[in-house]
C-alpha cells in the first residue's frame, strides 16, 4: 500500500540538529485523513512516538519533545521531514517514519527505519 523511505545522516554531534526526510509513495501528504508520523526506538526507552503532520499541514508533538521538535512537509516531492534540535546521546535511536489513515478500511505503514547516533 503506502511505502515510506527515511533518509538523512546517521551521525550527529551533541547540541546539533537531527534532520531526517521521509519520502512517501502510494499516498499523498494532502489526502484527507492521512497522518504522517515520526517514531523512534531505542533499547532503553522502547518505542516512542515523536509527532505527526496531518493532511491539512497541522502538527502535533509528544509533550516531552515538543519544545525542540519540528515536522514539516514538501508536498511537491511528497516528503515530510523531522528536525530534532539540541540533541544528546539520549536521542540515539532507530528513527521510523509511518503513515496512518483513519478512513475505511484504514491503514498503518512503516518505513524500514534508519539508525541515528548522537556522538562527538
Amino acid at each position: 500500500q503506502v511505502q515510506l523511505q527515511e533518509s538523512g545522516p546517521g551521525l550527529v554531534k551533541p547540541s546539533q540538529t537531527l534532520s531526517l526526510t521521509c519520502t512517501v509513495s502510494g499516498a499523498s501528504l494532502t489526502t484527507s485523513y492521512y497522518y504522517y508520523t515520526w517514531i523512534r526506538h531505542s533499547p532503553g526507552k522502547g518505542l516512542e512516538w515523536i509527532g505527526y503532520i496531518s493532511y491539512d499541514g497541522s502538527t502535533t508533538y509528544t509533550p516531552s519533545l515538543k519544545s525542540r521538535t519540528s515536522i514539516s512537509r514538501d508536498t511537491s516531492n511528497n516528503q515530510f521531514s523531522l528536525e530534532l534540535r539540541s540533541v544528546t546521546p539520549e536521542d540515539t535511536a532507530v528513527y521510523y517514519c509511518a503513515s496512518q489513515s483513519t478512513g475505511w478500511p484504514g491503514s498503518f505503514d512503516w518505513g524500514q527505519g534508519t539508525q541515528v547516533t548522537v556522538s562527538s
